[in-house]
């Protein structure tokens, strides 16, 4: 007489054939791995030893394993739908400002006819913003005072006025050479240096690529390309 261990023993392979067929390797998504799990836990009970049955708690515990399988899945594809549809969005978006000019992090400023638009942005608040603009040489040449500003992003318009003004037959004061000037910014509070304060550069939006690993990128003249979220304010 055969025991009911070697008969369990024997579909052992049977339930090994059912679990590694092609068409279960190559299901994807939730209700295939419910499919498998169903499918390995009704083998399981046809196969089980007689005289040593699955109790109720392995019952349980394995069909809390599904539903945990089961959710987790579910979940991964609402967060794969979500990111689609964000990214979607987000290259609208970024289409839309083209040709819009913008702030990013920087400290680069492009002077043209006596005109320049540079920033700043602070964490902190500070009770005195100072923007000192070098020339090629190093040498700075301009100071932008801004007085006190509260934590955020002041974009500022600068005339090309040096600090050393001279003034032209009708005593307006003469512009520095067009070209491209670098700038710093110097932001106390309380008499202590404010660290936290960045410099930001005017550029234009080109063009935008989309599709690729690193998503949406905005293509500026002079920054290059950059994310999305690295725009700081659009002008």
């Amino acid at each position: 007489m055969t025991s009911p261990i070697s008969s369990s023993t024997a579909n052992i392979n049977d339930l090994m054939k059912t679990m590694n067929t092609k068409a279960q390797e190559s299901a994807d998504g939730v209700q295939a791995d419910t499919d498998k799990f169903m499918t390995l836990l009704v083998t399981q009970l046809q196969n089980q030893d007689p005289l040593n049955p699955m109790d109720n708690a392995q019952m349980t515990s394995q069909l809390a394993q599904l539903q945990t399988v089961t959710g987790v899945n579910k979940l991964n594809t609402t967060l794969e739908s979500l990111k689609a549809s964000y990214q979607s969005s987000e290259s609208l978006a970024a289409t839309n400002l083209i040709g819009h000019g913008v702030l990013v992090e920087g400290n680069g400023v492009q002077l043209a006819k006596g005109q320049a638009i540079l920033g700043v942005e602070l964490a902190s608040p500070a009770d005195k913003v100072q923007l000192v603009v070098s020339d090629a040489g190093g040498n700075e040449v301009a100071t932008i005072d801004l007085g006190a500003q509260e934590a955020g992003i002041v974009p500022v318009a600068w005339d090309g006025v040096p600090d050393a003004k001279n003034v032209d037959a009708e005593g307006k004061p003469i512009a520095l050479a067009d070209g491209k000037y670098t700038f710093k910014v110097v932001a106390t509070q309380g008499g202590e240096a404010v660290t936290d304060a960045k410099s930001l550069s005017f550029d234009s939006v080109a063009s935008v690529t989309t599709g690729g690993k690193d998503g949406v990128k905005l293509n500026l003249p002079g920054a290059g390309a950059v994310a999305y979220a690295d725009i700081k304010q659009v002008l």
